[in-house]
C-alpha cells in the first residue's frame, strides 16, 4: 500500500478523474483553496472521487473566488471499499458527526443508521452524514467513501445483512469476558458491528439480535460507555482481531 501524501491538501470531487481533465471547483472549495490556504496559480492539491484513485491536480485561478483543477497524474491507484458494516442508533448533532467521522477513519465501508426503541433521533440529515464522511476521508488519506444508507428499523437492518456476515453485537448486558478472547475464537469473514442508543436495547430487541445466526455477543468492559465512545472501542477491537489491521 502506498503512503498518503499529507503535505498537500486533499479534496473530494464527484467528477471522473483523468489526465488533462479540467474540473471547475464549487465556490466554497475555490474560496478555501485561494483565500484560506492561499494557494496560487499552478499550486497543487490531491484529488479523489472514490472510484479513480488519487490524483495530483494543478490549480487554475479564474478569479478571486473562482478556480478549476487540472488533473496532472494519478499518484495512488484505487483501493476497494472496506467490507465492514457499521450499524448504529443515531445520536444528536455533534456526537453523530463524531461517529460518522470516526467510523470512516476506522475502516467502515457501510454506515447504517438503525432505529430502536430508545433511539434519540428518528430522522437523519443524510447529506450532513455524508459530508462528515467525506471530511474524514479527505483528512485521513482514505480513497474509498463508505456507502451511507437511510435509517432503517432494527429488524429490517438485521434482515438486510447477508447470511454469512458475522454481526458483532456490543451488548452492555453481556457476560464480562475478554472481548479479545471472544473475537479470537471467531472465523474471519465479512463483518458488521452493532452499537445501540444511549438508553441501550430493550429485552425484546436484545432477544431479536441474539437470535440472528452468526451473531457474536461482545462486552466492552466493566464501565458503561457513551455510544460514540463505544463505537470507537468496538471498531478498534474488531479491526485488530478480525479486520484489516492484521494484514498490514
Amino acid at each position: 500500500m502506498s503512503t498518503p501524501d499529507f503535505a498537500r491538501h486533499r479534496l473530494h470531487l464527484e467528477a471522473p478523474l483523468s489526465v488533462g481533465a479540467r474540473l471547475p471547483l464549487a465556490r466554497d472549495q475555490a474560496n478555501y483553496l485561494l483565500n484560506v490556504l492561499r494557494l496560487k496559480e499552478d499550486g497543487t492539491v490531491l484529488v479523489f472521487n472514490g472510484h479513480d484513485g488519487e490524483w495530483l491536480a494543478a490549480i487554475a485561478v479564474e478569479g478571486r473566488k473562482s478556480a478549476a483543477l487540472i488533473m496532472v497524474r494519478q499518484v495512488r491507484t484505487q483501493t476497494p471499499p472496506a467490507d465492514l458494516h457499521y450499524l448504529f442508533a443515531p445520536l444528536k448533532h455533534a456526537r453523530l458527526d463524531y461517529i460518522a467521522q470516526k467510523a470512516v477513519e476506522m475502516g467502515a465501508g457501510v454506515l447504517q443508521p438503525v432505529l430502536t426503541r430508545h433511539t434519540q433521533v428518528s430522522r437523519l440529515n443524510l447529506d450532513r452524514l455524508r459530508a462528515n464522511a467525506v471530511e474524514a476521508a479527505e483528512q485521513c488519506g482514505i480513497l474509498s467513501l463508505p456507502q451511507i444508507r437511510p435509517e432503517a428499523a432494527l429488524a429490517a437492518a438485521l434482515d438486510a445483512l447477508e447470511p454469512d456476515r458475522m454481526l458483532v453485537f456490543c451488548d452492555e448486558a453481556a457476560d464480562r469476558q475478554s472481548p479479545l478472547a471472544v473475537l479470537a475464537g471467531a472465523k474471519p469473514g465479512p463483518l458488521a458491528v452493532l452499537i445501540g442508543p444511549e438508553g441501550g436495547f430493550d429485552e425484546a430487541e436484545r432477544t431479536l439480535i441474539r437470535a440472528r445466526p452468526g451473531t457474536l455477543v461482545l462486552s466492552l468492559g466493566p464501565r458503561i460507555l457513551r455510544a460514540d465512545t463505544a463505537a470507537v472501542a468496538a471498531l478498534a477491537l474488531v479491526q485488530a482481531s478480525l479486520g484489516d489491521w492484521p494484514r498490514l
